[in-house]
């Protein structure tokens, strides 16, 4: 008899044991002269060498499945310990794959566009009112890339500017300030990836979250970067950012015209960045319209409404001004 320990790395166990354990003891019950006891992600197993080999080579495969798919199921397991699954391929037009499982892809022609668009170019910017999937997507591309092993880090960064309350009178130090205007990359990470792998990569600096300003003097390399809400930057902020790219390295640069929360003095970097680069070659432009919308439909006729509210203002203002 021989005993191993088996880590279940980069997946959360409780999807690879199922709700209740059941995954485990069906995996138990596939291997009856195997002793098999899991604690976290550390799997101890002692018992008949020959089912051990079979037993390490298919819990691999299964780890693998989880890893892709973040998933797993009871036919699955069998397809795997039975020799009857030969493609574990993720399918075309997906992505990655939710916590839940769920597959994550375009749901519309122009985040098809987008995807093609980072696929093809180095630099993409993604322009679109609220609710399009610019955020969620390009995150989605992130850990895509981060998991093939195309990238070796995901920087994300937002400018931290204030929409009606003040930094100085918010609650804690600087970062329980700047961690508000994070939350939206935050939630998108947690979706795609286990909270304990995410809160592990973020301390090895593989995952980095951070406001603008703390870009200045890098250079990023070998990354995915993603400047979320861009709108809100100035023509100074947006130039540093676009300069920090490295070697080896995507960045995607998304924002929404309407919702620019800078003073009405302060021209918006990203309208300027995307009159001045819009022929540059290597960079994709890709803007998403309210027929991209994918959360709720009522964001669909909140953003028409608003639309016909400062398209009347707009030509108020001008028929004031003659």
């Amino acid at each position: 008899m021989i005993e191993k320990h088996i880590v279940l790395e980069d997946i959360d166990p409780v999807v690879f044991y199922g709700k209740g354990n059941q995954h485990l003891q069906m995996i138990r019950a596939l291997y009856p002269k195997l002793r098999i006891v899991a604690r976290d992600n550390v799997i101890r197993v002692l018992g008949d060498e020959e089912q051990m080999a079979a037993f390490e080579e298919n819990t691999e495969r299964m780890r693998q499945h989880v890893l892709k798919f973040n998933s797993l199921h009871e036919e699955d397991i069998l397809d795997i310990t039975k020799g009857r699954r030969t493609n574990e391929e993720i399918p075309d037009g997906v992505v990655c794959y939710s916590m839940s499982g769920r597959a994550i892809k375009a749901r519309s022609e122009n985040q098809q566009r987008l995807i093609d668009a980072y696929l093809s170019n180095d630099m993409i910017f993604a322009v679109g009112p609220a609710g399009t999937g610019k955020t969620y997507l390009s995150i989605a591309l992130a850990v895509k890339a981060l998991k093939e092993k195309t990238a070796k880090k995901i920087i994300l960064s937002r400018p931290a500017v204030e929409a009606g309350e003040k930094l100085g009178f918010l609650p804690g130090d600087m970062k329980d300030k700047i961690d508000p205007y994070l939350q939206p990359l935050y939630d998108a990470l947690e979706d795609m990836l286990p909270q304990v792998k995410l809160q592990e990569m973020m301390e090895r600096h593989i995952i980095q979250i951070a406001p603008l300003a703390f870009m200045r003097g890098r250079t990023l390399s070998d990354a995915v970067v993603i400047l979320d809400e861009a709108q809100n930057t100035t023509p100074q902020q947006i130039r540093m950012f676009l300069t920090r790219m490295g070697w080896n390295t995507k960045m995607i640069i998304t924002g929404d015209m309407t919702q620019i929360d800078l003073p009405h003095s302060q021209k918006s970097g990203l309208v300027e960045a995307l009159d001045i680069l819009k022929d540059v070659e290597g960079i994709g432009i890709v803007e998403l319209n309210r027929k991209d919308i994918v959360r709720h439909k009522l964001v669909t006729h909140i953003v028409n409404a608003y639309e016909k509210f400062d398209n009347k203002n707009s030509g108020n203002e001008s028929i004031n001004k003659n």
